[in-house]
């Protein structure tokens, strides 16, 4: 009787002894705080001490004599263009000002933080041709690619800092929308279906930069208080820089002058 009583003690301590086994859980490992996110703190100028940057373009030298584009391989393209193409990769007036040169603040705005813009910087392909042929955008804006053409294109920035990418576009085709997160002086656009279409984007990590109008002029607004190194670059010409300083609610000139290379 005792032996029986024994192995029943047994039995039972053993079952106890499964039942707790199975149902104890680890105990739980303190999770660690995930570092909070620094908060990025936006510079705002104030437009009651902001100035602002004009300026000029000017070409000296002999005027290269315009080349006409060879459309002839895709008459749709002939037809859209309505009329002869020109080479764009230097456009000059009859004065020798220079269009289509990208010019942006390059140096004095270090430390600074600029909101992106909600608004997003169109390229459209129109006449087989890049429109605008020069644009700047800020990092992290949106691009937004349109073809207006009956014909399918294929849009494709070469970028060698942010990531190079390519895409077809038929007619009709919703907008492609894409952003450049790094600055990128500049990013050349080719048409990989059309080899006359080429394009450049200038990505910069603020707001102030501009494009030469077709009498040579730009402007820079909005500017803080300061001195900077304004670069400005030419497709065919190359770069050139000045600098300048900036005072409250004055514009100050800068004049950039290229010659032939």
């Amino acid at each position: 009787m005792r032996k029986f009583h024994l192995y029943s003690y047994l039995g039972f301590s053993c079952c106890l002894a499964l039942v707790l086994g199975c149902t104890s859980q680890p105990k739980p490992v303190p999770s660690q705080a995930s570092p909070a996110k620094r908060e990025i703190v936006y510079f705002k100028v104030d437009p009651a001490t902001s100035g602002s940057i004009g300026g000029t373009l000017q070409f000296t030298g002999k005027r290269p004599a315009r080349k006409v584009i060879d459309m002839s391989g895709d008459p749709a393209c002939v037809a859209a263009h309505k009329g002869k193409a020109y080479d764009e990769s230097l456009v000059l007036n009859t004065n020798g000002a220079i269009a289509n040169a990208f010019i942006y603040v390059k140096t004095g705005l270090e430390g600074k933080n600029f909101e992106v813009p909600a608004t997003p910087v169109t390229i459209d392909q129109s006449g087989c041709w890049f429109r605008p042929r020069v644009l700047g955008i800020q990092t992290n804006q949106q691009l937004e690619v349109v073809n207006s053409d009956p014909v399918t294109h294929n849009i494709h920035p070469m970028a060698q800092i942010n990531r190079e990418w390519n895409h077809s576009q038929g007619p009709g085709d919703a907008p492609l929308k894409r952003k450049f997160t790094t600055q990128e002086i500049m990013i050349k656009v080719k048409c990989n279906i059309h080899s006359w279409m080429h394009a450049f984007i200038g990505v910069v990590p603020h707001p102030y930069f501009a494009v030469s109008n077709e009498d040579g002029s730009f402007e820079i607004k909005n500017l803080p208080p300061g001195t900077y190194t304004l670069e400005a670059w030419q497709e065919n010409l190359g770069k050139q820089e000045l600098q300048v300083t900036v005072t409250t609610q004055q514009k100050t000139t800068a004049k950039f002058t290229f010659k032939d290379r």
